[in-house]
């Protein structure tokens, strides 16, 4: 069977929604954990929803809604379903039941404990991932570079230590002493050795992050200390459009592409048509609603870019419902890693996303209304990216003076440090040399002044 033909993955999603959690934010955090799945391969085929005042300690959703769940996976009916199905059509019955056929997986909406998984995968009988297993599978698979693959191998190990601890538990005593070395001791158990294995591994781990970090910064610093580069990050929520308006900007091919987290690695480009002084764009790891906690940490060094950039350009999707949510959760990120001191630049999106012209209009006019200095626009217009352009020059030549400089015809070999450190306005001539009028910074245009009087 062709690659394309084949059969996708079935899962079905779970969820408690807890009373302080209103019906948008429910929804749209189950609408978010559809496209997680989408994104690992899975089709999504029934959601299972329980309002309850907690979750369960056992089994995360109470006793009835599992068996629910586990006639729907095993194609039989609940208790309470199977007096309702007498007086339905027998076709309906039938494709019900089909419709919980080949179930693969189980994800829950919240992160569950060790026990809660272990209880939900012997009751429903196939496999179950939490919100943040979900997650970490897909950096997992993402990861390209070293660092990130070390990253990701971290908070992989994190979450896994109180799943050993569950297994042991599971293995009863039979597997869990081993036998003391040479006679000596009382014998290390299996899990205890597991433990440890993974305590040292993360060490190890961490001090390959520790070095890479610091020849990351080293080599940041040389070459904004030589170069004197403005940097701009690009920062937002995951699928928000940030690597469509990386490529639009710098004229790059970076990987585009319609899943959550398509990217893990940060890119780095100049921005194009280059501009003085010269601006590198960077694009970051999307933000995710509930992203675990070992993984902020461990993507700290991703993230960096964020906090050392000059301008970070925020980027949101004006064609979500739920952008303010959005809008929240990057703000929330970015004041865990440090990052909200610096300047910032909300860009909305994909605003020709579902919007017809007239649309578009009235939703432009109720962001610039409650937003006055944010930016508008679709990555994919390319009259809009090129004013997105300017802006982010402007901001980095807001400081710049405006003056004329001559530089005289013995002095041509001058004409190249002229255009490489000012935006050159006009030029003109006479029997003399060339006159330019010119914009830069303050320091680079004395020091061309300095290098002409030098050659008159």
């Amino acid at each position: 069977m062709p690659p394309e033909e084949a059969k996708l993955k079935r899962g079905i999603i779970a969820a408690v929604q807890l009373p302080n959690v209103s019906e948008l934010e429910f929804e749209a955090s189950l609408m978010e954990l559809r496209e997680l799945a989408k994104t690992l391969g899975f089709e999504v085929v029934q959601t299972f929803i329980q309002k309850r005042a907690g979750f369960d300690r056992t089994g995360y959703l109470g006793i009835g809604k599992r068996q629910e769940i586990q006639a729907f996976v095993n194609n039989t009916l609940a208790p309470e379903e199977a007096d309702a199905a007498a007086d339905r059509p027998a076709q309906e019955v039938v494709d019900a039941a089909d419709a919980g056929s080949d179930i693969d997986i189980l994800f829950i909406d919240h992160e569950i404990s060790p026990f809660q998984a272990r209880t939900l995968e012997v009751e429903i009988g196939c496999e179950v991932m939490d919100r943040t297993m979900v997650i970490l599978e897909i950096f997992h698979r993402n990861a390209r570079s070293r660092a990130a693959k070390a990253q990701v191998e971290i908070a992989r190990l994190g979450y896994m230590a109180p799943h050993l601890r569950e297994a042991a538990k599971l293995a009863g005593p039979q597997g869990r002493q081993r036998a003391g070395t040479g006679g000596r001791g009382a014998g290390e158990s299996h899990t205890e050795l597991d433990r440890r294995k993974v305590r040292d591994r993360i060490a190890d781990l961490q001090k390959e992050i520790v070095a890479m970090d610091l020849e990351r910064k080293t080599q940041r610093a040389r070459r904004q200390e030589n170069e004197g580069l403005a940097t701009v990050a690009l920062v937002g929520y995951t699928n928000a459009g940030k690597s469509t308006l990386m490529r639009a900007l710098t004229g790059s091919e970076v990987l585009v592409a319609n899943k959550l987290f398509a990217t893990l690695d940060t890119t780095v480009r100049s921005l194009y048509p280059e501009s003085v002084p010269r601006v590198l764009v960077s694009d970051t790891v999307g933000f995710i609603k509930n992203l675990p906690h070992g993984l902020v940490a461990s993507f700290k060094s991703t993230l960096e870019e964020a906090l050392d950039a000059s301008l970070l350009l925020h980027v949101i999707d004006a064609s979500d419902p739920g952008f303010e949510r959005q809008l929240e959760v990057t703000d929330k990120v970015l004041r865990e890693i440090g990052a909200h001191e610096v300047p910032r630049m909300r860009v909305f999106n994909k605003i020709d996303n579902g919007f017809d012209e007239a649309g578009q209009a009235e939703h432009e006019a109720a962001l610039r209304a409650k937003y006055p200095d944010c930016i508008v626009m679709s990555a994919r217009r390319p009259d809009d990216v090129a004013k997105l352009h300017g802006k982010i020059v402007a901001v980095f030549q807001q400081d710049f003076v405006e003056t004329e400089l001559f530089l005289p015809w013995t002095a041509q070999q001058l004409r190249k440090e002229i255009y490489g450190n000012c935006e050159v306005l006009e030029e003109r001539a006479d029997e003399a040399g060339a006159f330019f009028r010119v914009r830069g910074e303050p320091v680079a245009v004395e020091k061309l002044r300095e290098q002409l009087e030098l050659v008159r």
